[in-house]
């Protein structure tokens, strides 16, 4: 099964700022991607592995090339049950004391602009921080 199966949708956006709004300087949000799953074909872990895939779940701050706190790695949501998964996950692995991927609720969320959403269909060749295989191996559509 590939990441897309279960996945009804996906936004690009920004969390757990201080505003929410886009206007301004960085007031404070992780830039993120909002996902909508349907559990009966994916489940919250599954997401999470593939999520952990992607991610350096050991940097702190820093994605790939792109350094600063937007960029630090989390997961939120307005779902305790899915924030209380995502914490067993993390507590269940046996490198648990080296993950600084944040599980806060979610705040301020707003989706970021259009020329960042689809980003990578709209510009193939731009920079991403996942190995282009990954994208490939899951068929990611962003």
């Amino acid at each position: 099964m590939g990441v897309s199966e279960g996945v009804i949708d996906t936004e690009a956006g920004r969390a757990n700022g201080l505003t929410n709004i886009l206007d301004g300087e960085y007031d404070g949000y992780a830039e993120c991607v909002k996902t909508t799953f349907d559990p009966k074909i994916i489940n919250l872990c599954q997401l999470i592995d593939y999520f952990f895939e992607i991610i350096d779940p050991y940097s702190l701050n820093k994605q790939g090339i792109d350094i600063g706190k937007k960029y630090r790695t989390g997961i939120y949501s307005n779902n305790e049950q899915h924030l209380e998964i995502a914490k067993k996950y993390i507590n269940d692995r046996s490198d648990r004391e080296k993950i600084v991927v944040e599980v806060l609720d979610l705040n301020n969320y707003v989706k970021s602009a259009a020329e960042h959403q689809d980003r990578l269909d709209k510009y193939p060749n731009d920079y991403c921080h996942i190995p282009k295989e990954l994208l490939n191996k899951y068929k990611i559509n962003f």
